[in-house]
């Protein structure tokens, strides 16, 4: 049997046994990632004021944004489960000297700064590998599925995370949660060595790093439905990949619904997110999947504008729970759109863009946020996000090819498994 007969046999992603390999893996990473990050914040503020901090975190977003492209580039030229395997043991020894050298000292700016430079720089190629991985290690009828998969990934790492970096920084300080980080991304490794992929039906003759930069730019660009479905991406992401988390808090004080409230609205939008995944990992196909994303748009954008002027708590958790379910919907269907329709072989490049257009813009999105609310208030925040996801459903339905969009392309094959 072929390549393409043997991926087109298997079973459902939620059954396969390599899909589930990955998933476990990126798990494991996220939830790394998280006490990571929470442990070096934490650390931070025992130590300096909050410019101070600031600066640490800056120092890790700063690399991650600047080196996004290139890392896409990276994960082309040497291969997606290469690079992420490179990355999570490069993310491994680095947390795990991190926590020696507290261990002989105590935490310092010295230290935490340089950590969050190596650390940021290694998310810059890590994260456009990882998001070229499942396109190699699925049929592409099973693509939104493994998209789903991602998603409950995702809310189930930012539930758990959070809780093992508490108590790991109850029981051993930073020192402990950046052992308990390195523990983590050592788990996600060796799961990765086990994940097969598959190979490009051809390779891309390597020309220099920024030739193939521009290639990928260029070829971005000359995709009729890359360039719209970059643009949706970017526009329905850039309030929800931080700026919503800190506008919840900013609405909860504005309207007195204090800390409690605030907890209330976001479990409702993870709920409502991880409800979406789950829908989509069992559901066997989503027909008009371009349509289907225009849909969950205008729904995110009603409901984040509902949110603005909720009257009472009740009203604000029950939008929450559906923008999170809409915004779900949209992320899965983008995800597995871009894994359909872009050529394997230009993956880690577009995944790249994609990334950039939304984690990569969060860092100047905070403070605008914070300043939103101080000059118009917490309302009209989430109005603005209601309007630009309501411009990201005016782009997915002003563009035909993308509107038309079908996450299964007949006749669709992968090349054989290595």
């Amino acid at each position: 049997m072929t390549a393409e007969g043997v991926l087109a046999s298997a079973p459902p992603a939620y059954r396969d046994a390599n899909v589930l390999r990955w998933l476990a893996a990126y798990t494991a990473s996220v939830s790394g990632d998280l006490v990571y990050f929470l442990t070096l914040t934490w650390a931070a503020t025992r130590i300096a004021g909050p410019s101070e901090v600031g600066l640490v975190v800056a120092a890790g977003a700063l690399p991650r944004a600047l080196l996004m492209l290139g890392g896409g580039v990276v994960a082309d030229r040497f291969g997606p489960r290469r690079v992420a395997v490179a990355s999570d043991a490069t993310r491994c020894v680095v947390i795990l000297a991190a926590s020696a050298a507290i261990a002989l000292s105590s935490p310092s700016l010295r230290l935490l700064i340089p950590v969050a430079l190596v650390f940021g720089t290694v998310d810059a190629v890590f994260m456009p590998a990882v998001g070229a991985l499942p396109r190699r290690i699925t049929a592409p009828g099973q693509l939104a599925r493994v998209q789903g998969l991602r998603g409950l990934s995702i809310r189930l790492s930012n539930a758990v995370g959070p809780l093992i970096a508490g108590l790991a920084l109850g029981t051993g300080g930073a020192g402990g949660a950046f052992t308990v980080a390195g523990a983590l991304f050592a788990g996600s490794l060796v799961l990765l060595l086990t994940v097969r992929t598959t190979s490009p039906a051809a390779s891309v003759e390597h020309a220099s790093a920024w030739g193939e930069l521009v290639e990928g730019i260029r070829y971005v660009r000359r995709q009729r439905i890359l360039v719209p479905l970059v643009a949706v991406i970017g526009l329905s992401e850039m309030c929800f990949s931080g700026p919503v988390a800190a506008g919840l808090v900013l609405l909860a004080d504005a309207r007195g619904w204090g800390a409690s409230g605030m907890g209330w609205i976001a479990s409702a939008f993870s709920v409502g997110g991880a409800a979406a995944a789950l829908l989509l990992t069992v559901t066997a196909r989503i027909p008009h999947a371009g349509a289907a994303m225009a849909g969950s748009l205008l729904v995110t954008a009603a409901g984040t504008a509902a949110l603005a002027g909720a009257p009472a708590l009740p009203a604000a958790v029950l939008f929450g729970g559906l923008i999170g379910l809409s915004s779900g919907v949209t992320a899965t269907v983008t995800g597995a759109l871009v894994q359909t329709h872009a050529d394997p072989r230009y993956l880690g490049r577009v995944t790249s863009v994609t990334t950039l257009c939304t984690m990569g813009l969060s860092p100047v999105l905070l403070p605008a946020a914070g300043f939103t609310v101080a000059f118009w208030g917490a309302g009209a925040f989430f109005a603005g996000c209601g309007a630009i996801c309501l411009l990201a459903a005016g782009v997915a339905l002003c563009a035909p090819v993308l509107r038309r969009a079908e996450i299964l392309q007949p006749g669709t094959g992968s090349p054989a498994r290595r």
